[in-house]
């Protein structure tokens, strides 16, 4: 059951772009907006995401519950040669090292340049809620992202807090989401089966 809880949105929010990550991660943070009178439109960004394969089924699912709840849904290119690109010479960083900080900022770009060019004046991301990455270097990236364009905000917010950890789960086993059991790419892979 969705519950009211009590965030603190940036002035006059009623309307953001949020970067989904996957439909798992991104579940109880649209209830909680939406039950918090905020409407969120789906944006969805992770050439990150290796092999095409697995960056579908996690599109698919992301679509399925957008459309469940009747939002707006932002298909962004998946360019996965050009995202290696960006993060060459930082493949053997750790989980939470600089490949996940240069990854952040990659798509928290992206997104916030859709967002200014669309007239958002606020973007969020539900990379927040995972356990396995830095709330510190999503803050950064963000924060980085929206200095880019001037009058935007970017929402930091951490999400695993107020049992959204715990409704995320509930809504996993109630939708029959695909539950992934790494980040996307094929580097954190590798560190999630090493």
């Amino acid at each position: 059951m969705a519950k009211k809880l009590t965030i603190i949105t940036p002035n006059g929010v009623g309307e953001i772009l949020l970067h989904v990550c996957c439909a798992p991660c991104s579940s109880a943070i649209v209830e909680c907006l939406l039950a918090n009178d905020i409407r969120p439109t789906v944006f969805y960004f992770n050439p990150n995401i290796f092999p095409r394969e697995e960056y579908e089924r996690r599109k698919n699912e992301s679509i399925r519950h957008a459309a469940m709840l009747g939002l707006d849904f932002v298909d962004a290119d998946y360019d996965h040669e050009k995202w290696l690109s960006e993060v060459r010479g930082l493949e053997s960083e750790p989980e939470r090292g600089e490949r996940c900080l240069q990854c952040f900022k990659i798509r928290l770009s992206v997104t916030a340049r859709y967002a200014a060019e669309h007239g958002f004046g606020v973007f969020a991301t539900t990379l927040a809620t995972s356990r396995w990455k830095s709330l510190e270097q999503i803050t950064i990236a963000g924060n980085y992202a929206a200095a880019l364009y001037p009058g935007l905000t970017f929402w930091s917010q951490n999400w695993r807090k107020g049992g959204l950890t715990e409704r995320r789960n509930e809504l996993v086993r109630e939708y029959a989401f695909y539950n992934q059991q790494f980040c996307g790419c094929e580097f954190s892979a590798k560190s999630f089966t090493t």
